[in-house]
């Protein structure tokens, strides 16, 4: 990243215009990739790619290293004979006719559909079985929930919550069929997100993910690796996550994951963590570690509590930890999330590992000359940011700013208001930060009615998707022609 000035794009997957009820892994995606590398675009940045629940929060996951599912392209099981164009029709209509499909994919590639050293599909199947030491304890988990009705794990009969081997292989043995199944979904998804990884790659494109600091309680993460966490002998916590109180929440932010039992991760070589890293590194070329200040130092909050306020402060080997990262992951791209109330001992962590930071124009106006995000207190080593998936789009955070504010916004950025968001554009490209990140609804000059996800709410959030004929055929060449004034313009 730091070899020279960059531009990228912010967008998930999901949002983009495939048919069907999400975006996934098709021939949409590849022609985004198209038009980021006709535009002059070298970073599409995705939000995390695990599995999810019904509301479809990306960040939070049965697994850190499964795939989601709806992300896999049905047409693609169709051209390797694996469904046909009618199968593929009806996959497309929710989550749990999408499964149906892959399940019947599944039987067919069981069912020697490929004979044995004949078809590339087996032997990569194989491969991917031996590269992938989590997939046996992620498809049994998934299993064992279904059959458990989804009930938390700590509530499982006792074999199955303790993984004793005779309980868990005497269930995994009756739900057979369902876990090769579970199997199969992995595969084709790792596939085929390899597939649109290499070509990213092809066409000057480095892919950009992101990894949540913190795991939820409900995943085979937890469940397979009870004491890597805080937990009681009956796998409920006993201390969680949150943030304590800001100038946000005067009761802080009690968000609820387990916490880590640092020390035991530290007393087996940080395992857990070079595993999760191993799994990113194949994935993307760079990697944002969000919440990155709990690798300095956590807000431990007791189970059981209502608010984040009875909460303390506890330090952790997290130096310890990206130094292994860094030795073991050499050419792997850090971005470290540092946004909110961040004391001096994080960002001289973040400094001593050369991590670049976050920077939003979108929280540069609170009225103070030493707010870090304004464009004169930008510094090389950062990514900037009109705004994030957690943000409204531009023009609609401006919209929604009081008049006088709205006039200061402007005087600021030298524009009026009908020059909006592409003056917030241009100014995050002429930062002096070495990589700028824009989300594609302010690319495409979307309004507030268009924003990925409103932190606090549970309701219409994650389901955003652009269509194509909202991109206008001069967009690449616009986005070009400003990429190269701004020094962001990678040789072909």
């Amino acid at each position: 990243m730091k070899a020279a000035r960059t531009a990228g794009v912010l967008l998930h997957p999901t949002s983009l215009p495939t048919a069907g009820y999400t975006g996934d892994f098709g021939a949409a995606a590849y022609h985004f990739i198209d038009v980021m590398a006709e535009a002059g675009l070298s970073i599409w940045q995705v939000l995390p790619l695990g599995p999810t629940h019904l509301d479809g929060c990306p960040y939070l996951s049965s697994s850190v290293h499964a795939g989601n599912p709806d992300l896999i392209d049905l047409d693609w099981l169709v051209q390797h004979g694996l469904l046909d164009l009618v199968q593929a029709a009806d996959g497309r209509e929710d989550r749990v006719a999408k499964r149906r499909a892959l399940d019947i994919a599944a039987d067919n590639f069981f069912d020697n559909t490929y004979p044995a050293g004949y078809s590339p599909l087996v032997a990569e199947y194989s491969r991917f079985l031996e590269s992938s030491p989590w997939l046996e304890s992620y498809v049994r988990f998934q299993a064992f929930r279904d059959a458990e009705q989804y009930r938390p794990w700590s509530t499982w009969p006792e074999g199955l919550r303790n993984l004793d081997p005779v309980a868990c292989d005497r269930r995994a043995g009756e739900l057979a069929l369902k876990i090769s199944h579970l199997r199969f979904r992995q595969f084709v998804f790792h596939l085929q997100w390899q597939a649109l990884k290499r070509y990213a790659n092809q066409h000057g494109v480095l892919l950009f993910g992101d990894m949540p600091i913190y795991v939820d309680l409900e995943s085979a993460d937890v469940w397979a690796n009870q004491a890597q966490f805080d937990l009681d002998a009956e796998g409920r916590p006993r201390t969680v996550t949150g943030v304590p109180p800001d100038y946000f929440s005067a009761e802080g932010q009690l968000w609820g994951n387990p916490q880590y039992d640092w020390q035991q991760m530290r007393g087996q070589g940080f395992g857990w963590w070079l595993q999760r890293f191993a799994t990113a590194a194949k994935m993307y070329d760079i990697i944002r570690i969000d919440h990155f200040r709990a690798l300095q130092a956590y807000w431990e909050i007791q189970a059981g509590a209502t608010t984040a306020i009875e909460g303390r402060w506890v330090e952790t080997p997290g130096r310890e930890l990206l130094a292994l990262v860094r030795e073991r992951f050499p050419g792997l791209h850090l971005v470290a999330e540092n946004l909110g109330i961040i004391g001096e001992d994080v960002e001289q962590l973040r400094r001593d590992f050369d991590l670049p930071g976050m920077l939003i124009l979108q929280f540069a106006f609170d009225g103070s000359p030493d707010n870090p995000y304004l464009l004169e207190n930008h510094l090389p080593n950062e990514v900037v940011y009109t705004g994030t998936h957690d943000n409204n789009t531009s023009l609609g955070w401006f919209q929604s700013l009081d008049e006088s504010l709205q006039q200061s916004v402007c005087a600021y950025f030298k524009c009026a208001g009908k020059d909006m968001p592409w003056a917030m554009i241009s100014a995050a490209m002429q930062s002096p930060a070495e990589t700028a990140v824009i989300p594609w609804q302010d690319f495409l000059g979307l309004d507030g009615r268009h924003r990925m996800n409103t932190p606090g709410t549970v309701e219409g959030n994650w389901r955003w998707r652009f269509r194509w004929d909202q991109v206008e055929l001069d967009l690449p060449g616009r986005i070009r022609a400003l990429l190269e004034q701004a020094g962001r313009l990678q040789p072909d």
